[in-house]
């Protein structure tokens, strides 16, 4: 999908659920709010081929947080052009301790890069993106770290994985805490009460239905404090797919074992389930594979989910 403007010179880069979505400022010093995964950096660079900005010539980046999809061509991009990045001051915490389990990317076993963090927002911050001034907003629920900047004058919300329009971002209580279910709500109502007209998320679609997507992120939340076991589910369903993105084909016969090379498919599973850790698995692969959301054939798994 082409770039589109959102703003004067602002440019909304849709992606899949590998990459996160991502968003330049195309100007003398070009700013960037998030620069999507690893693996999908030769991407992230046709999309900047494609606003004629040179990598080298990058000013700023900022991340919503320091999950693998949101950060990964960072480190490439500050070494080309000697750029800022700017982080919530947890997240920079986490980058300038080389933290990875709080980042997430050795519990889920997920391919990243640290780099210098320069600058630490915190809640309430202003930041320009070129001309465009946006209001900093500490979120954290998904993520310790996470941030939403919301726009007034152009009364855009870009929402990370904060707010999905139909759907809600995988809760890692594991790494978070038991506590985020409760952050999350608390996120929500922080920022159901602004003016916006338009939502760019982390993953999917610019949406325009912030009132109805806030009440579904509602239900969901009371949802997973009623059920628990919900929340594993989520988990295990998401990083599955996750995971197929991640690695694009893998041998049926192996899957298992690639799902057990990373601590979050025992942990959930002891958290949550009571089944054997095969039977688990099978469970929730099983349900997939009904859905159509892993594919095998000649003994090779694949997902359809775009990445």
């Amino acid at each position: 999908m082409a770039p589109v403007e959102i703003a004067k010179d602002l440019f909304f880069i849709q992606r899949g659920y590998l990459n996160a979505n991502h968003f330049v400022w195309r100007g003398e010093r070009p700013v960037l709010i998030d620069t999507g995964y690893l693996d999908g950096y030769g991407e992230t660079l046709r999309y900047l081929q494609m606003l004629d900005v040179d990598p080298a010539g990058v000013g700023r980046i900022v991340n919503t947080h320091t999950h693998c999809d949101h950060i990964g061509g960072n480190r490439r991009i500050q070494e080309a052009s000697g750029c800022e990045i700017a982080l919530h001051r947890i997240g920079k915490h986490f980058i300038d301790q080389r933290d990875d389990w709080s980042t997430w990317w050795r519990f889920y076993g997920q391919k990243a890069e640290f780099f210098t963090c320069t600058r630490a927002l915190e809640d309430g911050d202003l930041i320009d993106i070129g001309p465009h001034r946006f209001q900093v907003l500490y979120t954290p629920g998904h993520a310790a770290d996470g941030i939403v900047l919301y726009c007034p004058k152009s009364r855009i919300l870009i929402s990370s994985d904060t707010l999905w329009q139909q759907d809600m971002a995988v809760m890692t209580l594991a790494v978070e805490g038991s506590r985020a279910l409760f952050d999350m709500a608390d996120s929500i109502e922080k920022i159901a009460g602004l003016d916006v007209e338009t939502v760019y998320p982390g993953h999917g679609p610019p949406f325009s239905d912030f009132a109805g997507a806030v009440s579904r992120c509602r239900g969901r939340i009371r949802g997973f404090l009623t059920d628990p076991e919900a929340v594993g589910a989520d988990v295990m369903k998401k990083i599955m797919i996750y995971t197929l993105l991640m690695h694009r084909q893998v041998p049926a016969e192996r899957f298992f074992d690639l799902i057990r090379s990373a601590p979050w498919f025992d942990l959930t599973a002891e958290r949550y389930f009571a089944d054997d850790r095969y039977g688990v698995f099978q469970r929730f692969f099983t349900e997939l594979k009904k859905r159509g959301l892993i594919l095998e054939k000649d003994g090779v798994l694949t997902t359809p989910v775009q990445p």
